[in-house]
């Protein structure tokens, strides 16, 4: 009774809703919304010292496993939202499908990791651009890209999908550039001779450091291809969601997968795994291995280059941030879960308090003025780094009882506009892949020496016990039980 109860709140909250969302988003800003959050510096800077760690060979498993993972948990997405496109996405389907305990943890664990995302990402680019003003300040930056990022946001969804489309494109077009400069200098088009696999199999094997590295870089992995949830919550503001969702994930799996294992694949053979250069790649703009490669290929402002490239995966993270953040909230303060202040929109369709509210949090950029830039970021990033892997697992969770729940129904299979294939092994691999990458992460530090480094191991599990405290606080203070199969919720009213 208990749940029935709490669905009838949250169906009077949505009905005396002020407004709704405009669907304005086509499936090219669909595509590169999932494109471009899951491309940043975890290819262009991260790939490098993953080759370093496990070899070409390794970092290529690793990849690869995780890139299945993303594929059912992306499809595992796209079922539920094609039926129910809503912008609370991860929150409503635990909610609905799970426990709304479990959506009220998910949705708040959501919206503070990309609310904190956005001080990070600033920190970032005010460090990219001391590349080329290196006395500049930090505060004049972090204030010029904040209200960048506002303008994109403030007026209409479809500002954050453009600028997020082009921003995107500069990252893509920058991957296509770089593939087709490493395959000329393999067969010899430039850079004189042809390169074999010497370099590849360096050592006799391209799995350097065994299975530990592999897994270390699997570990690893897990964090460059966070952000393809994103089109899960876009789909609250899609044109034709039922037919631009699944377009836009399949697109966005086989171009993620494409690109990334292409990229390692080049680098691989370019680039000796034992190569002083990428044990410093993930934090030096002027050794990443897309630089290291520009240069032998005879461009020579690579590093300014992949400067600027690198500049606009952070603001393409940056204005993904106040998206994601400012819809999540907006759909937990219609689901009673959130101050109803947040319900309010403009005009266009565009939850303002709810954004202004992500600003205001992004302004603790502007403490790496004060506190020094690094120790700031690498704090903030070390702290909200778990999350995304708890959506994926509440993702995989919702959508495996989502379909248990249709069929103990009584619902046609066959009505489904999209429906995910290989369940139940594609959520249930999920849920495994996402549980060894959050538990794992201790191996990784265990495996780092004789001397632990307490204060980066606990800063990322700080958000487990937090994570834990919000579902089971909240399951405590309104007795919310899991929703039986029968009860389950598939309506949607836009």
């Amino acid at each position: 009774m208990e749940q029935l109860n709490l669905t009838t709140e949250s169906n009077v909250t949505e009905t005396k809703s002020e407004g709704r969302l405009h669907r304005t988003l086509k499936t090219r800003h669909l595509s590169m919304i999932a494109l471009g959050g899951a491309i940043g510096t975890g290819l262009f800077l991260a790939s490098g010292s993953s080759i370093s760690t496990a070899g070409a060979g390794g970092a290529l498993v690793a990849f690869l496993a995780v890139g299945i993972m993303i594929y059912f948990m992306m499809t595992s997405l796209g079922e539920m939202a094609t039926l129910i496109p809503s912008a609370g996405s991860f929150d409503t389907y635990a909610t609905r499908f799970v426990d709304p305990a479990l959506g009220f943890a998910i949705g708040w664990s959501y919206w503070a990791t990309w609310a904190l995302t956005l001080p990070t990402e600033l920190t970032a680019a005010s460090l990219v651009m001391k590349y080329w003003f290196p006395d500049s300040s930090s505060f004049l930056w972090c204030f010029l890209f904040l209200s960048l990022m506002l303008l994109l946001n403030v007026f209409s969804a479809r500002g954050y999908g453009e600028g997020e489309y082009w921003f995107s494109i500069i990252k893509v077009a920058t991957i296509i550039l770089f593939l087709i400069a490493g395959l000329a200098m393999i067969v010899g088009i430039l850079g004189g001779k042809a390169v074999g696999f010497e370099n590849f199999n360096l050592g006799g094997t391209p799995f350097h450091g065994g299975f530990a590295a592999i897994f270390i870089v699997f570990l690893a992995a897990g964090f460059s291809f966070q952000g393809t949830e994103l089109v899960g919550l876009a789909s609250g503001e899609a044109e034709n969601p039922e037919k631009t969702i699944p377009k836009s994930i399949k697109q966005t799996f086989w171009r993620i997968l494409i690109f990334y294992v292409l990229a390692i694949f080049v680098i691989g053979i370019l680039i000796p795994y034992n190569d002083p250069s990428l044990l410093n790649s993930s934090t030096d703009v002027a050794v990443s291995p897309f630089t290291l490669v520009f240069k032998r290929a005879g461009l020579a402002a690579a590093a300014a280059v992949m400067n600027t490239v690198i500049l606009t995966a952070v603001l393409s993270a940056g204005n993904a941030s106040i998206y994601a953040s400012s819809r999540m909230l907006w759909a937990l303060a219609k689901e009673g879960k959130a101050p109803r202040c947040f319900t309010k929109l403009s005009s266009k369709g565009v939850p303002l308090n709810a954004i202004f509210l992500v600003v205001i949090v992004g302004m603790l950029a502007f403490l790496s003025s004060f506190y020094g830039n690094g120790v700031v970021y690498s704090w903030l990033i070390s702290a909200t780094g778990l999350v995304g892997f708890y959506t994926w697992l509440g993702i995989s969770i919702s959508h495996y009882r989502f379909r248990k729940a249709y069929i103990a129904q009584g619902r046609d299979l066959n009505k489904l506009v999209y429906k995910a294939k290989w369940f139940p092994f594609g959520p249930i691999f999920s849920i495994v892949i996402s549980i060894m990458i959050i538990l794992g992460q201790s191996y990784s530090f265990a495996t780092s020496g004789d001397s632990i480094p307490w204060g980066d191991f606990i800063a990322p599990y700080s958000s487990l016990p937090i994570f834990l405290v919000t579902w089971i606080g909240y399951k405590y203070m309104k007795k919310t039980k899991v929703v039986p199969l029968e009860e389950c919720d598939f309506e949607f009213k836009d």
